[in-house]
């Protein structure tokens, strides 16, 4: 997936009521910028950061910068549009670059089910069960090397996964995919600490026959693609 328009480097002032950045481009000018990621961003918004922003002349926004990433600084990325992950896992699904999803003939997005909930894909095809697919991003790494998810409670995470099981119980495939939006991951697990009620519904699902891919991601200031498998820790 690459970015529509070229991003541009800058520095970040203070993110705000979660949807909101104030920021410095590189020409001292200081805007405010769209920040598409409502979960804490636990050690991804701390002033002075340097950032990645995406501009654009749409005159519908009112905000003419999207935040993206946070540079590291060392060679490596996170990306925090959580938009991102379903525009990745989706161009991966169609170019079967997923062995443990590939083979279906049909791929259909935001498919009503569970209660009053959307499937992120829903994957078809001739003598094959259907698969459900959710997908999370996973930003969070207190300690290096291992991503976390999630960095904040998540009722509705938790909901995703009962609604998943029950698709297994019906009959159908169900998986749990976590995408790792960062390029100095090498293994995942979860941050059961900050939501014990998450994982145990994550157990609930397993248990259930709810499956889990976690993949990681190649990012650079032009394109966020899908990387390789990840462990579960």
């Amino acid at each position: 997936m690459r970015f529509q328009t070229p991003l541009e480097p800058a520095t970040l002032i203070r993110r705000y009521k979660r949807f909101l950045a104030d920021i410095r481009l590189e020409d001292g000018r200081e805007v405010t910028a769209h920040c598409a990621n409502p979960g804490s961003m636990m050690g991804l918004a701390d002033p002075g950061m340097r950032i990645w922003v995406e501009p654009n002349d749409d005159p519908k926004k009112k905000l003419k910068y999207g935040w993206r990433l946070v540079d590291h600084g060392n060679g490596h990325f996170t990306g925090i549009d959580t938009s991102v992950p379903n525009r990745a896992l989706r161009a991966a699904l169609e170019a079967g670059e997923v062995p443990e999803l590939a083979g279906y003939e049909r791929l259909r997005a935001e498919v009503a089910y569970g209660t009053g909930s959307r499937i992120d894909f829903l994957l078809q095809g001739t003598g094959r069960r259907d698969a459900y697919v959710e997908v999370k991003s996973v930003t969070l790494q207190r300690q290096p090397g291992i991503a976390e998810f999630p960095d904040s409670v998540t009722a509705r995470g938790t909901k995703h996964l009962a609604e998943l099981a029950q698709m297994v119980r019906e009959g159908h495939r169900a998986v749990m995919f976590y995408l790792v939006q960062r390029t100095d991951a090498r293994a995942f697990r979860l941050a059961s600490d900050i939501d014990p009620a998450y994982a145990a519904g994550f157990d609930a699902a397993r248990a259930a026959g709810v499956e889990v891919l976690i993949y990681d991601t190649r990012i650079t200031p032009e394109a966020v693609t899908l990387g390789r498998a990840l462990a579960l820790g």
